[in-house]
């Protein structure tokens, strides 16, 4: 099988937003990551990007999951 990159399907305001999306894409089987950088562990806010979280999955499943997040939003 080809290996695929990541991709991102939402930015979350927060670890905490973005534990919760993780957590409902691997619930439908969807392998999920984090990306950020270390403010987005120390502060709870987000100003002009600082503190976003990136949700990633798998290229080939980028669209399920986005289809998941819409039905849930």
């Amino acid at each position: 099988m080809k290996e695929t990159l990541p991709v991102v399907v939402y930015v979350a305001s927060g670890m905490l937003e973005a534990q919760v999306v993780k957590g409902r894409l691997e619930a439908e089987g969807i392998p999920a990551m984090l990306q950020y950088d270390s403010s987005a562990a120390v502060f709870p806010v987000t100003v002009d990007g600082i503190g976003e979280v990136r949700v990633l999955v798998p290229e080939h499943r980028a669209q399920r999951a986005r289809e998941v997040l819409s039905e849930t939003a």
